[in-house]
């Protein structure tokens, strides 16, 4: 509540402790004014006694109100109260129409006395009074004054019933405003203490996340290095192995030749993908002609028989995918190399409208892919690499495999554009 609300309460207050003093006071004074519309000694004795009653009445209800729970809640004692007030106003305005003035005071606090739908008959009854004083008092005296007091009535009722309506629905209009602000301050509350969850929660978040981050990151490192600098030593000591016995020495040099050739190009390898950079054999070459280069390349060093193909029109894939293609194709071939004993092996770059599809194919001995597979203490990340390299970038990895039947290697990933 605002101070300018505490204020207009205690004014309302105010009122309702001092009005009905304040309107008994004007009616003495009046009707003292006009004493010779009271009749005898015994009517001034019978107005002052009502007087000091009313006071009195007034005192035992103030002290009694300020003693309430309530406060100003009607209650019986209350409707007691206006009863009984209204019994001496009305005796009073029979004796001199001028005490109609301490009538009215019915008028102000009905709603605080009265409970309900009583409050109606008694605003009807104070208007009786009123009605009586306004056409010439109580009793009326003759048929024009009875026509005047109905007539006065019915204008006083009738606008006192109005106005008791208006100020109802308005007081309906506040308690449902109260609600509703207390509503809203539960709602703000609840969402506040949401909001203060998320952050709490966000900040969780982004802790996890970076730590995902760095671990993603140590996983991508590992298998940079060992799609570089593994594949490119098993290369190499496949050369060495040749070399060993080689019956003539221009064997040896050919394949001392391409073991040196491989290990520079894996320490190209391993610097790049260091600083997290494209293969290098997509540094000048898109991915068709570098996995084209790449196919050549081992099938000449391994002497299987090796064939590429691409199929649909050729796309310039953004850096990712086709790095994570080219690595899949890398470490496919270098599985196959060393496990497969295949005579031949297919390699197809499909792009097919909103994916790209890399197929690998070899006629090998084949396994069983749902057979437990354990790592060798040479052996890399295989298949779960190259599924996790798939994976991260939305894309998946199937094996089909059988054992004397070869095997057939699908990545499926999205084609993203270089300029997107």
């Amino acid at each position: 509540m605002t101070a300018a609300d505490r204020q207009l309460e205690q004014r309302w207050e105010q009122l309702h402790t001092w009005g009905p003093y304040g309107l008994l006071g004007v009616s003495v004074v009046l009707a003292a004014a006009t004493s010779e519309l009271i009749n005898g000694p015994a009517e001034w004795y019978t107005a002052g006694a009502l007087v000091v009653a009313a006071v009195a009445l007034q005192l035992w209800w103030n002290g009694t109100r300020s003693r309430r729970a309530e406060g100003r809640t009607p209650s019986r004692a209350g409707a007691a109260n206006y009863v009984v007030r209204w019994v001496i106003a009305f005796v009073l305005s029979w004796i001199n129409p001028l005490f109609a003035f301490y009538a009215a005071a019915g008028f102000m606090d009905a709603d605080e006395l009265i409970p309900g739908r009583w409050r109606r008959l008694g605003l009807f009854a104070t208007a009786v009074i009123l009605a009586g004083s306004q056409s010439g008092g109580l009793p009326p005296k003759n048929g024009t004054q009875w026509t005047l007091f109905a007539g006065l009535l019915v204008a006083n009722a009738g606008l006192q019933l109005v106005i008791t309506h208006l100020m109802e629905q308005e007081e309906r209009r506040a308690i449902e405003r109260a609600e509703t602000i207390a509503e809203l301050e539960r709602t703000n509350a609840a969402l506040q203490q949401a909001l203060d969850e998320n952050a709490a929660l966000h900040a969780q978040l982004l802790v996890q996340a970076r730590e995902a981050g760095v671990a993603d990151e140590r996983r991508r490192l590992a298998a940079e290095i060992h799609d570089t600098l593994a594949q490119g030593l098993t290369g190499i000591i496949a050369q060495l192995q040749v070399v060993a016995n080689a019956g003539d020495l221009e064997t040896a040099r050919t394949h001392l030749q391409r073991a040196s050739d491989l290990a520079r190009h894996s320490l190209g390898e391993a610097r790049r993908s260091v600083h997290n950079l494209a293969p290098v054999a997509l540094e000048h070459d898109g991915l068709p002609q570098a996995l084209k280069s790449t196919v050549a390349e081992w099938g000449e060093r391994t002497g299987i028989r090796a064939e590429f193909t691409v199929t649909g029109t050729a796309e310039h894939l953004h850096d990712e995918v086709s790095a994570t293609l080219l690595r899949i194709a890398q470490e496919a071939l270098s599985n196959t190399s060393r496990h497969a004993h295949a005579t031949r092996l297919g390699v197809t770059l499909s792009f097919m409208g909103d994916e790209v599809v890399l197929d690998i194919r070899d006629d090998g001995r084949g396994f069983d892919p749902l057979a437990a597979r354990e790592r060798t203490q040479s052996g890399g990340f295989g298949l779960d690499g190259m599924r996790a390299r798939a994976e991260r970038i939305a894309g998946a990895l199937t094996v089909e495999s059988e054992p004397g039947h070869g095997t057939a290697l699908s990545a499926r990933v999205p084609l993203v554009r270089h300029d997107q």
